[in-house]
């Protein structure tokens, strides 16, 4: 951890993260971060008090275990903690955070050892009788010692023999410093002498008086001791409850952590995706004093970045990782957290530095050989490389590392690489699972832009950089002559022949979204036809039945009308007749014999065709009907129903108590179904299942099942004699 945060600069950024912490601990944080990340910004929404400075109860837990005595700072250490999940049950926090926090109950012995502390962390002296005496009588004790020691300073036969006015402390004792003599006019104890040779003395009365404090504050620490012995000895008693809060506390440290940094500084987080993209918007780097946002959209496993010395390829590679690390621990950070997504990489690694070492007699390439042989056996890691081609012949490291890189994009490895190698960029810059970013420079100006553009190989200006660094333009154009114009022609031509092959392979990738969008339009028009079918099919189908309403209304009343009557009816008839007249929309699709086909709503087979006509068989009706009107379709057979059965038996062996206690939350989840489903079949009305505090893991993973199963009435803790909150009493 501290290795990767180093070669990032992130050291300063993370350690001022520490100071919102209550007591270290790593940045990692066990479980799902999605459910984290809720929680944190659930408690962003709400003002409350930081928690206190406190230690690892550790090496408390170790000797509660093996029946040892706190002392009383060590104990108060413990009663910090209660007293702030006390605090936070006061603070009203609602939803699932509220929730979590209701589930810290305290046990009402671990409550009452709370109110035996001061804010100090001192006992109470009205929690004890004989305490209170004592700590009285001390109070009582210092103010005659100050009576005593001023009695004494002022005596006048003493007044030749004061060095000086002032109560001196040595050794935890109140002294004066006297000259020689001293003893002629006062009785003392000689306790130590000054540098002057003077003696710092204890008036003999002020002794008196001292040797009385020294019992009391003996008494004092034997009450003291005896309530280390009764609270150790309770305390042991919740070992598992002090194991339980101690690290729900450091699991609220986390969170709160978080949202405070987050809050003073106006830092933004990015939840870790599933996929392995990564966006980045208004990323600004911790490290520098005024950085340049940056904006990056890299999806492929590769990322070349290229271009100009000291233009920020470097920092822009640190700043990727950076992001990915900082994502990856859920740490807040300056970031348009809204438009950046960030994929989830189990490792980050990052090879940055110049690994030569005349230690263990490895040089620059042969070190980075081994950091390279590493990647064969990770996965889904972030790497990033930066002067890879360090070390070695370039244009040998070119064509290694070609190889190297093309094993690597087979691996769930995504990977930034910076270089000024071109022809291992160009290599790879037609490679599809590579995407390209050139540090841009501004020629006019000569300094670089420390801004990135997509899609392209930067030159590297190296003369320009030397000449804006001080070397003398008569060897900056030497070198320039030693490169030869063949040279840079060539590099030209590279850099040409790759920005033409990314713009047709852009142009192809046009021409294929073109196809299928004309194909999806194609699809369309066609649901459109045959939409607009239907419609026309029942309009059809309407005027079709009104023609026969008004032929059997003629029929019926022709037997009664004149002939001028029955005339107009018939006409009326064959006016409607008329508007029935099919319009086809769909393409004609050929129809044969045995075809499945659809006529209106119903489904039939073709028995036999003519030239405008088909006769076709519904439900054992044969209809003819024209080919116009046909759809051709399929069929499908249905599948005969079949009865089932289902004969519930009643378990051979039932129990009203369920032991899920050193079982995993999904062996105990399977196994609590069961007893639940036994328990119904059975009859019983109430069980119980058991399952210890522990963690609160398997108490938390049984009461979400609870809540989800449907034939529950109610369930709670049990009550103390059958197992408390190690239990839970269900009502079925």
């Amino acid at each position: 951890m501290k290795d990767i945060v180093k070669k990032l600069d992130l050291e300063e950024f993370i350690d001022n993260f520490y100071t919102y912490f209550a007591r270290k601990k790593p940045l990692f944080m066990e479980g799902d971060s999605r459910v984290h990340f809720g929680f944190i910004k659930e408690l962003s929404k709400y003002e409350f008090k930081a928690p206190p400075e406190v230690g690892s109860f550790e090496v408390y837990l170790m000797h509660l275990k093996k029946f040892g005595t706190l002392k009383l700072y060590e104990i108060y250490e413990i009663v910090k903690v209660v007293n702030y999940f006390t605090y936070l049950r006061s603070v009203g926090f609602e939803g699932s955070l509220g929730e979590w926090i209701s589930l810290v109950r305290i046990p009402p012995e671990i409550d009452e050892v709370r109110g035996f502390f001061d804010e100090e962390g001192e006992l109470k002296s009205e929690i004890d009788e004989e305490l209170l005496s004592v700590d009285s009588s001390l109070q009582r004790l210092k103010s005659e010692l100050k009576d005593a020691l001023r009695r004494v300073l002022n005596m006048q036969k003493l007044a030749s023999y004061l060095a000086d006015t002032q109560v001196h402390y040595l050794q935890g004792e109140e002294c004066l410093l006297l000259r020689g003599g001293f003893n002629h006019v006062l009785k003392g104890s000689i306790i130590g002498r000054s540098s002057s040779g003077f003696f710092y003395v204890v008036p003999e009365s002020v002794k008196k008086l001292k040797d009385r404090q020294k019992d009391l504050n003996s008494k004092k620490e034997e009450i003291k001791y005896r309530y280390e012995k009764k609270i150790s000895s309770l305390f042991t008693k919740f070992l598992k409850f002090l194991r339980y809060i101690d690290k729900e506390f450091d699991r609220f440290d986390h969170y709160q952590a978080r949202a405070n940094f987050a809050k003073v500084k106006e830092f933004d987080f990015v939840l870790p995706n599933s996929s392995k993209d990564i966006i980045i918007k208004g990323f600004k780097h911790p490290a520098l004093k005024e950085p340049r946002a940056i904006d990056i959209e890299w999806r492929k496993k590769l990322l070349f970045i290229t271009g100009v010395n000291a233009g920020g390829k470097t920092m822009l590679l640190k700043s990727i990782l950076s992001v990915a690390f900082l994502s990856k621990y859920l740490v807040p950070m300056k970031i348009d957290s809204k438009n950046s997504k960030i994929g989830s990489f189990k490792r980050i690694i990052a090879i940055l530095d110049d690994p030569q070492s005349v230690k263990n007699d490895i040089s620059t390439f042969a070190g980075r050989m081994s950091e390279f042989h590493k990647l064969f056996s990770v996965k889904e890691a972030l790497v990033g490389v930066d002067e890879i081609e360090l070390g070695t012949d370039s244009e040998e490291a070119a064509v290694l590392f070609k190889a190297i890189l093309d094993e690597v994009v087979k691996k769930d490895i995504k990977m930034v690489i910076t270089t000024h190698h071109k022809r291992l960029s160009s290599m790879f810059a037609t490679h599809d699972e590579t995407e390209l970013y050139a540090a841009l420079y501004d020629e006019k100006n000569r300094v670089p832009t420390f801004r990135f553009l997509k899609g392209t190989i930067g030159k590297s200006y190296a003369f320009e950089t030397a000449l804006r660094y001080g070397i003398p333009p008569k060897i900056v154009q030497n070198a320039r002559e030693l490169y030869g114009k063949e040279q840079a022609s060539l590099n030209d031509l590279i850099q040409k022949n790759i920005e033409l092959e990314l713009k047709l392979k852009k142009e192809l990738n046009e021409v294929k979204n073109d196809r299928e969008s004309i194909k999806k339009e194609k699809e369309s028009l066609k649901e459109l036809k045959e939409k607009a079918q239907d419609e026309i099919d029942k309009t059809i189908n309407s005027y079709e039945m009104k023609y026969k309403e008004l032929l059997k209304e003629v029929k019926s009343i022709a037997k009664t009308s004149s002939k001028e009557d029955i005339h107009r009816s018939l006409n009326k008839i064959a006016k409607i007749k008329k508007e029935i007249k099919p319009k086809e929309v769909r393409e004609s699709e050929p129809l044969q014999v045995g075809d499945s086909v659809k006529y209106g709503n119903q489904k039939g087979t073709i028995k036999s065709l003519k030239k405008n006509e088909a006769l076709i068989e519904c439900e054992g009706i044969t209809l003819r009907v024209p080919l116009s009107r046909l759809k051709k379709t399929t069929i499908t057979k249905k599948r005969k129903r079949v009865s089932t059965k289902i004969r519930v038996q009643k378990p051979s062996v039932s129990s009203v108590k369920l032991d899920l206690h050193g079982l995993r939350a999904e062996e105990a989840i399977e196994k609590l179904d069961k007893f639940l489903s036994d328990a119904l079949v059975t009859g019983y009305d109430e069980v119980l299942i058991t399952h210890g505090i522990g963690t609160g893991k398997l108490a938390y993973a049984v009461k979400e099942f609870l809540k989800r199963y449907p034939k529950i009435k109610s369930f709670d803790d049990a009550p103390i004699n059958m197992g408390g909150y190690g239990a839970t009493l269900v009502k079925l």
